[in-house]
C-alpha cells in the first residue's frame, strides 16, 4: 500500500475493498482523487470515521433511462430527471450512471449527446456517461463515430426490436463492426421482433391481451434467437456487444458458450431477474412488474445467480426506467399499451449485498467487480473510476454491512413513488457516499447538489 502525510480529507479505519482483498487501512484524498492507501494514520482537515464499515468503490450503473431521453413520439416521459435519478443513485451508493440518449428525429448521435449533456451539468448530482441510440438511416454513418469519440463517448446502442434494425440489418452489421474496430462498445437490446409480434397477435386473436399474458407475448425463445443472432454477428466480425438486461437461462447458455469459443460478448443482468419470478404477472397489480423481457421462472433466476457466482455474467445493471404506479396499473389493460420500467437505483447495491453477499450466494469481491469494476472497464472508465487506487477519482462508499432497512419506494429518492421490492427487509446500505471527493450522501441522507455531475471523458473498452 502506498503512504501519505497529509491529505485534504481522510477515510479512517475501515475495511476497504481493493482488488478482491479487504484490508484495514486510512484512504488520503486530495482535489478529488485518492493520494494513498496506508495502514498507517494520515492527517488531514477532515476525517471521515469508517471503523465498523466496508470502504467500496462507487457503484457504476451503465444502464438507465432518465428523463429528458424519450422515443421520438414522447411516448416514454419516465418521471425521473436527472436530478432525481441521480440522487437515487447515490443514496444506494451509485456514483456513476449510463443513459440510454434517444436522438429526435433527425437528430445526430453527438447532437442528442450534447442536448443531453446541458441536462446533465444543471442537474446531476453524480457523474453520467451517454449511450446514444442508433434508430436511423442516417445514424449509420461513421461520420457519427469520429463526432462522439471527440466528445468523449465510446459507447452506442442497438435495440433489435425497432424496425430499422430488421430493415436495415446489414447497414447496422457493418456500422457496429466499424465501432468495435474503433474502440466502441455496442449495447444490445436482444429479442427477436418477429417472434415477439407472432406471439402478440395471436394472443389477441384469443382475447389474451391483458398484462397477464405479457410472459407469453416475449417468451424466452424471442430472447435466445435475437441473442443467438448476434452472438454470430460478433463472432464473424469479432465485434464486441454487450447484452443488456439479459433474463432467461437460454439466452445465458448461448453466450456463456459463445464467450467459451472465444467471442466478445458480455452479459448484463437486472435486478429483476434475480428477485422475483413469472407467478407475480398474475397478481391483480402484476401490470407494476412489468419489465422487458418479462419475468422469468425460478429455473431462470438460478441459472443468472450462478452466472454472477462464477463470472459468465460480467455486471448488474437497473434499466431504471421509472413510472409511478398509477402509470403502470393504468397501462395494464392491453399488451400494446403496457409500460414497462421500474424503479431500481436505489436498491440495486443493497439488494445484491444482501441477497448474494450476506447469503454467500456470491462474495464480496465478486459484488464488487459486478457494480463497479467491470462496468468501469466494458465503459472505458477504468481505472479512473470501478476501483480504489492511487490516482483515481475518490468515488468511495462507506457501506454499513448491518444496517437492516426495510424497502419503502414512497420515502425513496425517486418519484416513483414505489418499489417492486416495497416491505423486503435489506441488509446492508450506504452510511456515506463521496463522488470525486465530495461527500453527496452523509448519514444516508442525500447532501450532494445538483448539477454537480460530470460526463467524464472515456476510453476504448477494455473488459480484461
Amino acid at each position: 500500500m502506498s503512504t501519505a502525510t497529509s491529505a485534504d480529507t481522510t477515510i479512517r479505519g475501515g475495511e476497504v475493498v481493493i482488488d478482491g482483498s479487504v484490508v484495514r487501512a486510512d484512504i488520503a484524498i486530495t482535489g478529488g482523487i485518492v493520494t494513498a492507501i496506508s495502514s498507517s494514520s494520515i492527517d488531514a482537515p477532515h476525517v471521515i470515521d469508517a471503523q465498523g464499515c466496508l470502504v467500496l468503490p462507487g457503484g457504476i450503473d451503465a444502464h438507465v433511462h432518465l428523463s429528458p431521453a424519450e422515443l421520438a413520439d414522447g411516448s416514454y416521459p419516465w418521471v425521473d430527471d436527472f436530478e432525481s435519478g441521480t440522487r437515487a443513485a447515490a443514496a444506494g451508493g451509485v456514483t456513476t450512471v449510463g443513459n440510454i440518449t434517444f436522438p429526435r428525429p433527425g437528430e445526430a448521435l453527438a447532437d442528442a449527446c450534447r442536448r443531453v449533456a446541458e441536462d446533465v451539468r444543471a442537474q446531476a448530482v453524480v457523474d453520467v456517461l451517454l449511450h446514444p441510440v442508433v434508430t436511423e438511416e442516417q445514424h449509420l454513418d461513421p461520420g457519427e463515430l469520429t463526432a462522439l469519440q471527440e466528445l468523449g463517448q465510446t459507447s452506442i446502442k442497438v435495440f433489435a426490436t425497432l424496425g430499422a434494425f430488421q430493415t436495415r440489418r446489414r447497414q447496422y452489421y457493418r456500422f457496429m463492426a466499424e465501432a468495435g474496430s474503433r474502440g466502441f462498445l455496442t449495447l444490445v437490446h436482444c429479442e427477436d421482433d418477429e417472434l415477439i409480434g407472432h406471439c402478440t397477435a395471436s394472443l389477441f386473436e384469443r382475447g389474451l391481451a391483458d398484462f397477464r399474458h405479457f410472459g407469453e407475448s416475449r417468451p424466452d425463445a424471442a430472447e435466445e434467437a435475437a441473442v443467438a443472432q448476434l452472438i454470430a454477428f460478433a463472432e464473424v466480425s469479432n465485434t464486441p456487444i454487450y447484452v443488456v438486461h439479459l433474463s432467461s437461462r437460454r439466452a445465458l447458455t448461448a453466450c456463456s458458450a459463445a464467450r467459451a469459443r472465444g467471442v466478445p460478448v458480455y452479459v448484463e443482468t437486472r435486478p429483476l431477474y434475480l428477485y422475483l419470478t413469472e407467478e407475480l404477472l398474475q397478481r391483480e397489480d402484476g401490470a407494476k412488474y412489468i419489465g422487458q423481457p418479462p419475468l422469468r421462472r425460478h429455473d431462470d433466476v438460478d441459472a443468472l445467480w450462478a452466472g454472477l457466482r462464477f463470472g459468465t455474467v460480467d455486471t448488474v445493471a437497473t434499466d431504471h426506467a421509472p413510472w409511478t404506479l398509477e402509470q403502470k396499473l393504468e397501462a395494464g389493460t392491453s399488451l400494446e399499451r403496457l409500460r414497462p420500467g421500474v424503479a431500481d437505483l436505489e436498491t440495486v447495491r443493497p439488494m445484491l449485498f444482501s441477497e448474494g453477499v450476506l447469503t454467500g450466494r456470491i462474495s464480496l469481491a465478486r459484488f464488487v467487480e459486478l457494480t463497479a469494476t467491470n462496468p468501469a472497464r466494458l465503459f472505458g472508465l477504468y481505472p479512473r473510476k470501478g476501483t480504489i487506487a492511487p490516482g483515481s477519482d475518490a468515488d468511495l462508499v462507506i457501506w454499513d454491512p448491518d444496517e437492516t432497512r426495510v424497502v419503502d419506494g414512497s420515502r425513496g429518492e425517486s418519484r416513483a413513488g414505489y418499489s417492486p421490492y416495497d416491505g423486503t427487509s435489506v441488509r446492508g446500505w450506504p452510511r456515506d457516499v463521496l463522488s470525486r471527493g465530495e461527500i453527496v450522501v452523509s448519514g444516508g441522507k442525500v447532501t450532494g447538489r445538483s448539477g454537480r455531475g460530470r460526463l467524464p471523458a472515456r476510453g476504448s473498452s477494455s473488459p480484461r
